[in-house]
Order: structure tokens, then C-alpha cells, then sequence
């Protein structure tokens, strides 16, 4: 799913567009047990709670397309009569009308889930009717032939509101506030299926997740049947691993900071696309060759490639690129550059050494204070 793809199902969590009809969620405690369960027709609920449900279920699709949104595949097993897609999809055509189901759908969290304290499971399921759109890109809402039907489920923490004082306005005093459970926003969820060109694609799963690095493989494994992505981090480090590999001894620092200002140009290049920019195998292949890497420093490094990443699968340019920054480290000194001045950096031999040169043009700045430049004495 690309931005505008999650922005288009984002937009029905409003009290205009709302095509939610059930919602049920069940309430966890820290024993792992369920203290309370929820099941209604959601237009019946009061609107002041409808608002803070949005909320919730906005949240479950914000973030970064690759970070915080990451679209998963199944595996051909997991499509199979009783396996997790088979689940998720008599989940959604059951409507949520299906006690047992539901019931089971939330012990397969609970089991799976790894999270030491109190937390709210909640479940919807929606029909949204998908409006067609003109040759202009105007939505035709009278000219639709597509149902998107889906279900969206958030977790989120319960934990206790903090200790303190507060104005009681019936007995005009200042009390000692009372402490009570408060659901926060998630920090996990999915939408099943995925919405892919404006229509149900059941072979993805979009998975949401707050922190990008705690993705709870257990609960993608039991629950959605999923493979388990490498994390933004992880794709990093991999990236940075493949280039020392193939680099070897030849592993230089003006190498290195074309690799960087390429990866960046690329995606400078791309940021108008729908779609976030992902390197093949053969596109990181392109981007060494064209930053200088020897042809015989790249003999293994489809094999290399294969081995830490996959032969299929991809890295997210924005997971691999430091857009914000070029850092130079040494033990004792890290040196941070805008991406667009790397040019200002440089190496270079000074009496048998090894040294780092930076430009210095009309300012420079030492711990606040303005740093004068020398005058020689003739």
C-alpha cells in the first residue's frame, strides 16, 4: 500500500465517512487474562466515544510506509485450508457476528502477544464502498464497483493515569485526583486485507507498529501467518554489512560518500512518487558500479546480496540512505555534516598521516563563540 492508499482508508475513520459496522474488543490484564469484552453495532455508540475510537484506528494507519507501515506477504502455507489467512478471512466475512470466532481470534493475541501488562484489543469490521475516479483523478461517487471489506485491529496499553492533585468544581476544592485505567493510543495493529490500486488484495497484510524495531515476531508468526520483515534497522546494518563485505581493503572514505550522495540523489529523485523507493538486488548492484566500485570487487556480490537480504526481496531506500546526515566517526571524535556539503569533507596525507580535512569558508563556531580567522605575520 502506498501513502495515498493509506491516506484514502485514514479518511473513514471520520463521522462522515464512517463505514465501520461492528466493533468488538476484549480487555487484558497482566495475568493474561480477559477482564472485559466488548461487542456492538459501532453507529449505535455514543458520538463523544465514536471520536476517541477514530483516534485509535487513525493512529493504527500513521507513520512511515517501510517503518512504522509495513506491508507483509503470506507464504503459500499459510494461504492453506486452515491457515492464518484462512482464519483472518472467515474473521472478516463472519462480520464479527461470530462470537466463537472472535473469541478465538483473541486468544491467538493473547497467547502470542508479549506484553507484561494490562492492554485493549479492539476489532472492527468495515465496508467501504470505493468511489470511482475520473481521467482527472476527481472521485465519481455515483460510478462505484468495488467493495472494499476489511476488518482493522488495534492494541493498545492500558496503564494507570498519574498521581496528583485536581479541582473538584461540585465541592470548589482541590482534591487529591482520582487514579483510573486509560487506554492509550496503539503501538500495534493490522489491516486485513490490504488496499492495493483501490481494491482488496488478500494475499498482503498491512501491520502497524509503533516502535519500527519491536515488530513481536511471535504475534506475526501465530496471529497473521506473516513473513517476519527485516526492520528498518536491520535492513541498515545489512546494507552497511554488504558494502564492507564488497568492498573489502578497498574500502575507502570517497567510495563511500558517493554511495551516499547517489543513494540520496535517488531518493531526492523519487520523493514524488507513490510509492516508496526499493532497491533490488540489481538496483544496489547499479549504485555501487556507479559510485566508483571496481568490477572485480562486485564478482560475489550477487551471492553476497542473496545470502543477508534474499534473492527476491528488497531494501527501502529511506531505511538505508542517511538522508539527515553524513556522520564521520573515530575514536575519539565524531564529525556530523549536512548530506548536501559532504563535499566540504575530505582525506588526506599530511606528514605520513592519515588526516581528516574539512573547509572551513566564512564561519566557524567553537561552544557558542566565534572563532576569528588567523593573520600570518610576514
Amino acid at each position: 500500500m502506498n501513502k495515498k492508499e493509506v491516506l484514502e482508508i485514514r479518511k473513514q475513520f471520520t463521522p462522515e465517512n464512517c463505514a465501520i459496522t461492528r466493533i468488538c474488543g476484549c480487555y487484558v490484564d497482566h495475568e493474561k487474562e480477559k477482564k472485559a469484552e466488548l461487542k456492538k453495532a459501532f453507529l449505535s455508540m455514543p458520538e463523544e466515544e465514536a471520536f476517541k475510537y477514530f483516534d485509535i484506528f487513525r493512529h493504527t494507519l500513521s507513520g512511515t510506509p517501510g517503518k512504522n507501515l509495513i506491508e507483509m506477504d503470506f507464504p503459500l502455507d499459510a494461504e492453506l485450508s486452515g491457515g492464518p489467512q484462512e482464519f483472518l478471512l472467515r474473521l472478516r466475512d463472519s462480520k464479527l457476528e461470530d462470537d466463537l470466532l472472535v473469541g478465538e481470534f483473541y486468544d491467538k493475541v493473547i497467547e502470542s502477544y508479549d506484553y507484561a501488562e494490562n492492554y485493549y484489543i479492539i476489532l472492527i469490521h468495515s465496508v467501504y464502498d470505493v468511489p470511482g475516479r475520473s481521467s482527472d483523478g476527481s472521485e465519481l461517487f455515483d460510478a462505484s464497483d468495488t467493495v472494499y471489506e476489511h476488518i482493522l485491529c488495534s492494541i493498545c496499553p492500558v496503564n494507570l493515569t498519574k498521581a496528583g492533585l485536581t479541582y473538584n468544581a461540585v465541592t470548589n476544592n482541590i482534591e487529591d485526583r482520582i487514579r483510573d485505567w486509560f487506554v492509550e493510543l496503539p503501538v500495534k495493529g493490522f489491516l486485513f486485507p490490504a488496499f492495493t490500486d483501490r481494491a482488496s488484495d488478500l494475499h498482503h497484510i498491512l501491520y502497524y507498529s509503533k516502535k519500527p524495531e519491536e515488530l513481536q515476531p511471535d504475534f506475526i508468526e501465530t496471529v497473521l501467518g506473516s513473513r517476519i520483515p527485516l526492520t528498518a534497522k536491520d535492513q541498515m546494518t545489512t546494507f552497511q554489512t554488504i558494502i564492507s563485505d564488497t568492498l573489502g581493503d578497498t574500502c575507502d572514505y570517497d567510495t563511500v560518500r558517493n554511495i551516499h550522495d547517489n543513494l540520496n540523489e535517488m531518493l531526492e529523485e523519487s520523493k514524488e512518487a507513490p510509492e516508496p523507493l526499493e532497491l533490488s538486488r540489481p538496483d544496489v548492484k547499479r549504485l555501487l558500479e556507479r559510485s566508483g566500485v571496481p568490477e572485480e570487487k562486485l564478482e560475489n556480490f550477487d551471492q553476497d546480496f542473496t545470502e543477508a537480504v534474499g534473492d527476491s526481496a528488497t531494501l527501502l531506500a529511506s531505511n538505508i540512505a542517511s538522508a539527515k546526515t553524513f556522520q564521520i566517526e573515530m575514536p575519539d571524535i565524531v564529525v556530523k555534516v549536512k548530506p548536501e556539503r559532504s563535499d566540504l569533507v575530505e582525506t588526506r596525507e599530511i606528514d605520513g598521516r592519515q588526516c581528516l580535512v574539512i573547509a572551513i569558508d566564512d564561519h566557524l563556531e567553537v561552544n557558542g563563540i566565534t572563532i576569528t580567522k588567523k593573520v600570518e605575520k610576514e
